[in-house]
């Protein structure tokens, strides 16, 4: 336990200290006023302008689950382009106030990104196999995980109307690793999405993170399954580590990189009129388009 959290602590230090330095003092996302309130999770089946918790084919009666979320102008019959969200890791807070619980529940971006409208929003989650819960810390059972994913989309597809070429993976922090980690874990998964938002880390840039595969050789071998799709690089503070990584790796995509400018680990300033919000929402724009 000493040697995993020296070597999470290691890693922050190298990518997130020098930042800081070069940045300042960037101002907080609160002194922003949102102009969005993310909806409570509900039970029940669902409905326009609802978000609810639901169980995974496979994992009735376990706590297992993720969020669904139809559009306010959700009508049945007719297709919505999905938002696939994946949180960053749980049992987080810093200096600054900014907490990440590691739950489907607290995610925020792809309510922010819409605003509630014209796309379905699906929170998903990483399994826990061995005690049938969701995992709030890391990974869990990756191939579970993939599997999940797969058939909670597919479910989505044909009983809400989510348009399967339409299909966008995004996360915060973990989430964000994990739209490569999880998201190009195979050919099969990968062939899921047409673009990606990860914001605040991505997969490759640490390598010493503690799980297995956080190496760079393999980061690469998943990044090569991107064939050349669309990706929002976000990243508070400063995107250039991030930047400068992918262009050693030699892969050939519409990258777009854009720094949050502030200074907090927090999803939260996708719920602000801020220039990064409108600058992703005209890129998922023209994604969609």
């Amino acid at each position: 336990m000493l040697t995993t959290r020296r070597s999470v602590l290691a890693a922050l230090s190298s990518s997130i200290l020098p930042s800081l330095r070069a940045e300042g003092d960037l101002p907080d996302i609160r002194s922003v006023p949102a102009d969005l309130v993310v909806p409570e999770t509900t039970e029940g089946e669902p409905a326009a302008g609802k978000r609810v918790r639901q169980c995974g084919s496979g994992y009735a009666g376990t706590e297992v689950h993720h969020t669904i979320y139809l559009p306010v102008n959700w009508r049945p019959g007719r297709r919505y382009p999905i938002i696939v969200e994946y949180a960053g890791n749980g049992n987080y807070k810093n200096q600054y106030g900014d907490v990440s619980t590691g739950r489907v529940e607290d995610s925020k971006l792809g309510y922010g990104i819409s605003a509630g409208r014209g796309l379905i929003w699906l929170c998903l989650p990483f399994v826990n196999s061995r005690e049938k819960k969701n995992q709030v810390i890391w990974w869990g059972d990756v191939e579970a995980t993939v599997s999940y994913a797969q058939n909670t989309i597919s479910q989505v597809c044909d009983e809400y109307g989510g348009d399967r070429s339409a299909v966008i993976i995004a996360g915060f922090s973990r989430g964000a690793i994990g739209c490569n980690y999880i998201g190009l874990h195979n050919d099969e998964i990968a062939k899921l999405w047409l673009a990606f938002i990860p914001y605040s880390h991505y997969d490759g840039v640490i390598t010493n993170w503690p799980y297995e595969g956080a190496d760079r050789a393999s980061a690469l071998r998943r990044l090569t399954r991107l064939n050349g799709r669309p990706v929002f690089v976000c990243q508070e503070k400063s995107v250039e580590s991030t930047r400068a990584y992918i262009e050693s790796t030699g892969i050939r995509a519409p990258f777009t990189f854009q720094r949050i400018a502030f200074r907090n680990h927090n999803d939260a300033w996708v719920l602000r009129d801020i220039p990064a919000r409108r600058a992703l929402r005209g890129w998922l724009d023209k994604v969609l388009a």
